[in-house]
């Protein structure tokens, strides 16, 4: 498969999973067609390497991909987005023992459903640091599990969790398969600000047991850059900002006052405002092609492009939200109702400034970069 390929395919999941966004966010629920669509594509699989059976597709494809599949169903996208990154992570650092590297590459092809557990009541994003408070006991039988998970994005769904626990005084990640016994879903994602059907929920470990052979890895030794996250991550955003500008740019088209007797998208105060939002758009998308496919994978930038790569997912980030807010505002009162799916998508670009890197600590790093290259002049 190669980059137009994984679009065409990401077009056509869109296509199928956007017949039930709406009601899947007025439900809070993931929708099980859509992962069943998922995981009967090959779609999980287009991070994994080919020596395991995947696609070994680059960071650029399968931004340009995710773009895609997340004007469908932004929710759903961040589901599937987890397993990329991890994957594409793990396909160029390396930081698990080979058995279970190749468990999980064959898992994705298969269609599993992969996705972290880090995230915690009191640790918070585990993205500053910070021993977890999710505990892994050595017994005779394998590892004795216990704690409880926030933001665990896929739910029930998810096939394979790599969870983040205390491992004999350090951080370790072991897998635990999504069929154990002792695993408890809490529901409380459903009424979320933003992406209510990614089925985000809290997990409860109690007395999980699992194989010795489940250690992943422990120590630091995944304390390189994850280039992939945050790029997966901004596709969703960008996606969902887009499908907002289409929606509107539609509603513009069909829209017509009765006073004014024909399409307001023939007003220049309207093609000003949709102008302006595409022209974000645009900018905001270059930028993060761009970046994306300036990485090949050599370590030795990894560093060196990590300042562009947040670059690139704040932009992105902040003109979602911009471009959101001006497709409510072309639209009018009858965006606020409920009715539309623009406010569906106004909601669910908001989570990405939540997401690392961002904030003060994004701008801190960009200028940092920035400071350091004109200094080494």
């Amino acid at each position: 498969m190669n980059k137009q390929t994984a679009v065409s395919l990401a077009q056509q999941l869109a296509a199928d999973i956007a017949t039930r966004a709406d009601v899947a966010d007025k439900q809070g629920v993931l929708p099980a067609e859509d992962v069943a669509a998922l995981r009967q594509s090959s779609y999980l699989a287009l991070s994994v390497p080919r020596d395991f059976g995947g696609h070994g597709l680059s960071l650029a494809a399968c931004v340009a991909a995710h773009i895609e599949l997340a004007k469908g169903s932004p929710s759903t996208a961040l589901v599937a987005g987890m397993g990329l990154h991890i994957m594409g992570h793990q396909r160029e650092t390396r930081t698990w023992n080979d058995a279970a590297f190749a468990q999980l590459c064959r898992a994705a092809v298969n269609g599993g459903l992969i996705n972290s557990a880090a995230s915690e009541p009191q640790l918070g994003s585990p993205s500053r640091g910070g021993l977890s408070a999710t505990t892994a006991v050595a017994t005779d039988e394998g590892w004795l599990l216990n704690g409880h998970k926030t933001w665990t994005t896929g739910g029930r769904h998810l096939t394979h969790i790599l969870v983040r626990a205390n491992v004999e005084g350090e951080n370790g990640t072991i897998l635990v398969e999504g069929d154990r016994s002792g695993l408890r879903w809490e529901n409380t994602w459903q009424d979320a600000l933003s992406l209510r059907a990614s089925d985000s929920h809290d997990l409860h470990l109690e007395n999980v047991l699992v194989p010795h052979e489940n250690l992943v890895e422990r120590g630091g030794k995944s304390s390189k850059p994850n280039l992939w996250f945050p790029m997966i991550m901004a596709s969703v955003y960008l996606g969902a900002a887009l499908a907002a500008r289409d929606w509107v740019i539609g509603f513009a088209l069909e829209r017509v006052p009765t006073a004014l007797g024909k399409p307001i998208a023939t007003l220049p105060k309207i093609q000003r405002q949709i102008g302006e939002i595409d022209m974000r758009l645009q900018a905001a998308r270059a930028l993060l092609l761009e970046v994306a496919g300036s990485w090949r994978g050599g370590e030795a930038r990894r560093e060196e492009l990590f300042a562009r790569v947040a670059a690139a997912k704040v932009m992105v980030t902040e003109t979602a939200v911009a471009a959101t807010d001006k497709a409510l505002q072309i639209a009018g009162g009858s965006s606020i109702s409920g009715d539309l799916p623009l406010g569906r998508y106004f909601r669910d670009v908001r989570a990405g400034s939540m997401q690392p890197p961002s904030g003060d600590t994004a701008y801190e790093l960009i200028g940092r970069a920035a400071i350091e290259a004109m200094d080494s002049r």
